[in-house]
């Protein structure tokens, strides 16, 4: 079929089902709604690419009657049948939903009030998880669900159904209004865990308002503990690396990350960054906000990063250098990089460098560190593996790439890079052509396209998918760690790495010409990265659709 996409941004939900499409060979286009400034001018446009269907996995702008009375247009919506509104998932959270859902209806006048072609319910978290996280995990997957539904009805000829027709499996919620950002504010007397439910729900956007030592700031990445310190509700009481403990009416609430908020909100950067707490007792910080985290299992080792939405900064790069040179001090023969069920790694952080005093000296230096982190990897003695379990994107990507063995989790999309005017280092221009080759490394990086899991692994760009399901991937990881650790597979393994190593320059060489093409884009801006960072940190809108995205 030939698919539109209609929707908001061409976010990560929006890429993964842009690389699905493509690769069951439908031919697909992108139109950014925001991009138009009259509704005709969207008609004109849709008209003009003529599909036999529209999709909106992403899509906040309204859909004009001249479009889906002409064309089938499906949008996806995040919440069960029934549920209507813009805020599904923040009140998800907030209610402590057991369940909740994502549906696949047609566009009609009324937003989200349109018959059904699919719906896909899932369990939510025991423990409250941010709603970017929610939403690139879970929410994701069961949208994949309901997209991959569509296209099978729609080729069979099925209609959809009215919503009465429909199992409501979630109870009824109805239509309720959108939740903005005062109905988030901190109250420090109420118990840390509700605190940190509000906070999640609030987490990426808009950020739960809150006053801390005077000032007036916004919370992301929160977790609650019972610990009691007797402190006043609101007194900043411990720290640990860069998350901060305030005092609550009932325990106490961790923050990750904050941004000041003085009319408008600032920069989102580590709490510890924006609020003070360095001569606070440096306590044992929960184990959801744990930046790293390392288990053994006989032969084989797992150490997890865990990064907020992705980004990681210069001094978090080194403490996770650190934890990579610990781990290989271990008598294991196979050490296991992973992400989380939400994250895996989008390279450095381009917020920490923003708010820097210095933002080029700053990006310098999280490059280096970025590097070290890929060069501990690339030349461990052990076998090495790195496991995609969420998206990821530029260095983050191609820090998986330093290892032995690279896998991934069904359904995860990776940006070998962005349009962030930058060169691009971690080694890429060693660990990509020697897998995929120099011509389609040229191509993967001058295109700076998405890929998803399996073209990836049918080019050779990592080696194997595992389940979609986070519980039988971690199974199937451990299997396919153990099958490595295995005295013959092992001793061929390391024998191929050897060989691979000893046919290329030295990695030296590699970083050497990577960083002296940074050094200009960093310090010379000679591709536009300082303003493009700042159009990325502020989410502006493109101005129109990029042509790579659109049919032909």
């Amino acid at each position: 079929m030939r698919i539109l996409l209609l929707v908001s941004a061409f976010n990560g939900l929006t890429q993964r089902v842009w690389c699905h499409l493509r690769e069951h060979g439908h031919d697909v286009g992108v139109e950014l709604a925001g991009t138009f400034d009259e509704p005709r001018e969207l008609v004109a446009a849709v008209e003009s690419a003529a599909p036999d269907l529209i999709l909106c996995p992403f899509l906040k702008h309204r859909v004009p009657e001249a479009v889906w009375r002409k064309y089938p247009t499906v949008v996806v919506h995040p919440g069960p049948v029934g549920d209507r509104g813009p805020s599904s998932l923040d009140h998800a959270i907030l209610d402590g939903r057991e369940q909740w859902g994502v549906t696949a209806l047609s566009a009609v006048e009324e937003m989200d009030a349109g018959p059904i072609w699919s719906s896909n319910v899932f369990d939510m978290p025991a423990e409250p998880i941010s709603k970017a996280a929610l939403y690139n995990s879970r929410v994701a997957d069961a949208a994949m669900a309901c997209v991959e539904e569509v296209l099978r009805k729609v080729d069979d000829g099925d209609l959809p159904l009215d919503a009465d027709q429909c199992l409501r499996v979630v109870p009824d919620t109805g239509e309720r209004p959108l939740l903005r950002r005062k109905e988030f504010e901190i109250d420090w007397a109420e118990p840390a865990d509700v605190l940190a439910r509000r906070v999640a729900a609030a987490d990426s956007a808009p950020g739960a308002p809150a006053d801390v030592q005077g000032l007036r700031v916004c919370l992301f990445d929160a977790a609650a503990s019972e610990v009691e310190t007797g402190a006043e509700p609101g007194t900043v009481v411990g720290h640990n690396l860069d998350a901060v403990a305030i005092a609550c009416g009932v325990g106490t609430l961790w923050v990750g990350y904050a941004a000041t908020f003085a009319g408008r909100r600032g920069t989102k950067l580590p709490a510890s960054r924006v609020i003070e707490a360095s001569r606070t007792p440096y306590l044992k910080v929960p184990d959801a906000l744990a930046e790293t985290s390392y288990v053994r299992d006989e032969h084989v080792g797992y150490l997890t990063v865990r990064s907020y939405n992705g980004a990681m900064y210069a001094e978090q790069c080194r403490r996770v250098t650190s934890a990579v040179e610990k781990a290989l001090t271990e008598d294991t023969k196979v050490l296991v990089l992973r992400g989380t069920e939400h994250a895996f790694s989008n390279g450095i952080h381009l917020g920490v460098i923003d708010a820097a005093p210095d933002p080029a000296a700053e990006a310098w230096e999280n490059i280096w560190a970025i590097d070290e982190l890929c060069l501990a990897l690339a030349n461990a003695d052990q076998l090495t593996m790195s496991a995609f379990t969420a998206n990821a994107g530029a260095g983050g990507v191609m820090a998986g790439l330093c290892t032995d063995v690279t896998v991934a989790r069904d359904g995860v999309v990776l940006n070998p890079y962005y349009d962030m005017g930058i060169f691009g280092s971690e080694l890429h221009s060693w660990s990509l052509p020697q897998r995929v080759g120099t011509q389609r490394a040229e191509t993967l990086l001058h295109r700076k396209l998405p890929i998803s899991a399996t073209e990836a692994d049918r080019i050779g760009m990592i080696s194997g998918v595992g389940p979609r399901d986070m519980v039988a991937f971690d199974e199937w990881l451990g299997e396919t760690a153990r099958g490595y650790a295995e005295p013959a597979t092992l001793a061929t393994m390391l024998a191929r790495s050897a060989e691979q190593r000893a046919r290329s320059k030295p990695l030296s060489y590699y970083q050497t010409v990577e960083l002296a093409e940074m050094a200009r884009d960093f310090f010379d801006d000679r591709n536009g990265f300082a303003d493009l960072r700042k159009r990325f940190l502020s989410k502006a809108a493109p101005e129109v659709t990029p042509a790579k995205l659109r049919f032909g």
